[in-house]
């Protein structure tokens, strides 16, 4: 079903009740997002880019909510949940994604084999605003290397989380979280008081996007993994941030 043309510029909508929801499977599309994220709260509209020739979606997507609150209470419920067997990633959107890398990123080490990213986003997510959680796999079989990274989208969580979390229990295991090394360097790691200085002179980013779509009237009821019984008034509020472990004992 094709979206409505009609855009409506930029600074008309809320950008603050805009989210970006991507790793989108190719099936997904405007009227599954739609329903999908309505069980959350009244969405405005949902806009997936598509290329020009083939009419794809590139992967990802925005919804608009009528509220912040509702935007960011879908970030918390809808985070890492799997559509086609693809867990989608949930965030506030931003005019510029790279932007949002300030360097508040942590290594998460020694973890379970049964972690995924969904547990660890939710794990971490009570530190703060969790900008992506991912485990490293094996390419091939998907198996993790029982390791992973958390970023933040400022140095305080960060900051927290390690103080917090290293040493502490996660599944039976006792977890190893510090700052992650860079990618283009082995002895440089994340979190230096120069790009502490940068993320503080960094404006915020607020979210922008073009697009428009219009609820249609007959939306299929149909989620690969979502029950087909949810509804606004029976989704719980995300649990409490969970109390502080118990030390690990000395190894």
């Amino acid at each position: 079903m094709a979206a409505n043309s009609n855009i409506t510029p930029v600074f008309e909508r809320n950008q603050d009740a805009t989210i970006y929801v991507g790793n989108l499977d190719q099936r997904v599309h405007e009227e599954l997002v739609w329903e999908l994220f309505i069980q959350v709260g009244p969405v405005v509209n949902v806009h997936m880019p598509r290329d020009k020739v083939t009419n794809e979606h590139q992967g990802y997507g925005f919804v608009e909510f009528r509220s912040e609150e509702d935007a960011d209470y879908s970030i918390k419920i809808m985070h890492m949940i799997k559509l086609y067997g693809k867990p989608i990633k949930v965030n506030k959107a931003s005019q510029d994604k790279k932007s949002q890398d300030i360097g508040a990123n942590i290594f998460v080490g020694n973890l379970d084999g049964e972690v995924d990213e969904k547990r660890l986003f939710e794990t971490f997510s009570c530190f703060g605003n969790v900008v992506s959680a991912r485990i490293n796999r094996d390419n091939t079989t998907g198996t993790s290397h029982r390791y992973g990274f958390v970023s933040f989208d400022n140095f305080e969580s960060s900051d927290n989380a390690i103080q917090s979390m290293n040493g502490q229990f996660l599944c039976n295991r006792p977890i190893t979280v510090t700052y992650a090394y860079k990618r283009d360097s082995k002895n440089e790691k994340y979190g230096s008081w120069a790009e502490r200085i940068l993320a503080a002179n960094k404006p915020y980013n607020r979210p922008i996007w073009t697009g428009n779509y219009v609820a249609p009237a007959n939306i299929p009821n149909f989620f690969p993994s979502i029950p087909s019984n949810i509804s606004a008034s029976n989704i719980k509020p995300p649990p409490p941030p969970p109390s502080k472990p118990p030390k690990a004992p000395p190894i």
